[in-house]
């Protein structure tokens, strides 16, 4: 009796987290990817919905398939939280050039254009930052330790090409995280 109902319910919480990565692949342009993804989208979703259209009376189906839709959810969002895929990029609005920050920045790793404009009564600067998904809390914590005040944007990217990006990036977040490693080291042991 209960046995259906927890099939249901089981199918549910893994049906909905790979509809979730389907969507982000497919918005990321990463099309073979979502077809894969949606063959086993499709082969769960057919299960589970035909044990539940056998027998529309059974409340108990029908509560399982609408409990695992929603813990599928919430499963799904911290799902996508945790792979963090794809790139952003960060607008940061400054009253003052802060080189500081732009080195910071760099030496994280992070890409970084500066841009100078004409504000209401001064100057401003805008940073513009790539960054991966992955390192974006990193990035907003480098800024709010320098400056405070920025004023931040951010958007998702969905393609680019060819620019500092890919490589450059990748090298300087390895040497950021091994001197950050070492720094962790000697502050450990002092302590």
């Amino acid at each position: 009796m209960l046995l259906q109902p927890l099939l249901i319910f089981v199918l549910q919480i893994l049906y909905v987290p790979i509809l979730t990565l389907r969507t982000i692949f497919l918005v990321k342009n990463q099309t073979r990817a979502a077809a894969g993804v949606g063959l086993m989208e499709a082969a769960i979703y057919i299960v589970a919905l035909g044990i539940v259209f056998q027998d529309l009376s059974n409340i108990y189906n029908i509560i399982a398939y609408v409990l695992g839709f929603s813990v599928g959810l919430y499963l799904g969002g911290k799902l996508e939280n945790r792979l963090a895929i794809g790139y952003v990029t960060h607008h940061v609005n400054l009253n003052e050039r802060s080189d500081e920050l732009v080195h910071a920045l760099r030496n994280a790793g992070f890409g970084v254009t500066v841009f100078t404009g004409q504000g209401l009564n001064s100057m401003r600067y805008r940073l513009d930052i790539v960054a991966k998904r992955s390192r974006e809390q990193e990035l907003m914590e480098i800024v709010e330790e320098i400056e405070p005040k920025a004023f931040m944007t951010s958007y998702e990217l969905r393609s680019f090409k060819g620019g500092y990006m890919v490589n450059s990036m990748k090298k300087r977040a390895k040497k950021f995280n091994s001197e950050k490693n070492q720094e962790q080291a000697k502050t450990g042991d002092s302590q």
